[in-house]
């Protein structure tokens, strides 16, 4: 499901289920055209399409609609945000909100599963629901030709499903199967148990998918009593983008989408998220030849105005790749890492700030020792002319490419609506980037950086690492 994003507003990326060729070519050889045709399409880049001419309107019902025609190539993606996450579910059911939406697929009032499946095939389209910490996505991408089809099979997952019990108790297994196997990740680990301590029960520190106690907790009546409450046209925003007109999309939103009704949305919960009192460590041991560590503190809210100066502090701290102070000290100076890298969450609430870094256990309390050096050091002096340009002509430099595909386009908009952005969002990001002074970048790290309140998660073989 959904992973951190980091502080650039695109790492809510949209995650697609990949599908084998071979369960799409079966006896249907001119699905593999389709389906090449719009591999193609959605993924190389493509000059003419980042630059977006949005329109944004509301529908009666309260769906919010954001459409960009791009008749450059023959085909529509498709984006719907529903406001459904694990905000909206009790702390005994957590991963409620996730099972919804994997369910969505599993049947419908006039189709089975496998009949869902084998109608996206056959027009060679793309269907994929998922949920994230702050809301939940179906997204559909088609060539024009197939747009009824794909809109009638998108549609019917939407305002149809029956969550049978059969597909509930498998997803449950193959749910509970994957958590089992991440254990073995010693990167999940850290990541989970960093979560943990950060917010403790509070959604964001629980695992979107649950547990298997709480997912064994979770009744049909349940589920059904989430879908019918979340999954509604006035807690959603859709985005259309591709070869159709204006009123093609309208009489797309008629044709398939009259039936679905508005609903009364219970208030959006909101939970305090306690500050960071002292120093935390917590060490788990493995029978690893790596450390891995993770050492951050709580973040800021996607709509705070310091988003910006975050953005520019980062890179010169951590996110900048190999330009990075964290990269020049830990790897090319010292040698000590393969990969360091910093980010923030940008989330509806507080998110995380956090460093990432796998070392040979040896010297991992050198590393950590390095980290703590350089979010000082960015504290306390004025960052560099050269590294203040640097950062800004790579954040506003690269990003035409998040909108150099049409999904990317579809995302970043109902992203845009989600987090009231504005629709003019892509022409005023420079200015804001542009904006931000030496000044700025060293009142946000000492705001939001803490070299002494801090969580740090270290799995290692312990007794090597030397803790």
């Amino acid at each position: 499901m959904k992973t951190v994003g980091s502080v650039f507003l695109g790492l809510e990326v949209v995650k697609r289920k990949t599908q084998s060729l071979s369960s799409l070519i079966v006896n249907r050889k001119s699905s593999i055209l389709r389906v090449a045709v719009i591999v193609v399409m959605l993924f190389f880049n493509c000059a003419q399409v980042w630059a977006i001419d949005a329109n944004r309107e509301v529908r009666p019902d309260g769906l919010v609609v954001l459409y960009a025609e791009k008749n450059n190539l023959p085909i529509v993606k498709i984006n719907l945000l529903i406001k459904a996450s694990p905000f909206d579910e009790p702390q005994d059911k957590a991963g409620l909100a996730n099972l919804v939406a994997e369910l969505l697929m599993e049947g419908t009032k006039t189709r089975t599963s496998e009949q869902i499946s084998e109608g996206v095939d056959f027009i060679g389209a793309d269907l994929d629901v998922s949920a994230g910490r702050d809301y939940t996505t179906i997204s559909l991408a088609v060539l024009k030709k197939d747009i009824d089809k794909g809109f009638e099979l998108f549609s019917d997952i939407l305002m149809n499903p029956v969550f049978p019990d059969n597909e509930i108790r498998m997803k449950k297994e193959l749910i509970k199967g994957d958590l089992k196997q991440r254990e073995e990740d010693p990167g999940f680990v850290a990541q989970r148990s960093f979560r943990k301590a950060i917010y403790g029960n509070l959604p964001y520190g629980r695992l979107i998918e649950g547990s298997p106690d709480t997912l064994a907790s979770i009744k049909r009546e349940d589920i059904i009593r989430f879908y019918r409450t979340y999954y509604r046209p006035n807690n959603a925003i859709l985005s259309v983008v591709g070869d159709l007109t204006h009123e093609e999309v309208a009489k797309l939103l008629d044709r398939y989408l009259s039936k679905w009704q508005k609903g009364n949305i219970p208030p959006s919960t909101s939970y305090p998220i306690p500050e960071l009192k002292d120093k935390t460590v917590i060490t788990i041991d493995r029978d690893l030849t790596q450390a891995n560590i993770v050492l951050g503190n709580i973040g800021i809210k996607r709509s705070n105005p310091d988003y910006y100066a975050v953005s520019v502090m980062n890179y010169i701290l951590g996110g900048g790749g190999f330009a990075s102070r964290l990269m020049i000290r830990i790897r090319d100076d010292m040698g000590l890492a393969y990969d360091v890298h910093s980010f923030f969450t940008s989330d509806r609430d507080k998110g995380v700030f956090q460093v990432g870094v796998q070392t040979k256990n040896g010297s991992a309390k050198t590393v950590i020792k390095l980290i703590l050096q350089e979010i000082e050091r960015i504290q306390k002096g004025p960052v560099s002319d050269e590294e203040l340009r640097d950062a800004k002509a790579y954040l506003t430099g690269s990003f035409p490419r998040r909108l150099d595909t049409m999904g990317k386009i579809a995302n970043f908009l109902t992203l845009t609506g989600f987090y009231q952005l504005g629709i003019d969002y892509d022409r005023k990001y420079p200015g804001y980037i542009n904006s931000v002074t030496k000044e700025d970048v060293r009142r946000v790290a000492v705001k939001y950086l803490d070299p002494e309140k801090y969580v740090l998660v270290v799995v290692a073989d312990l007794k090597k690492a030397g803790f």
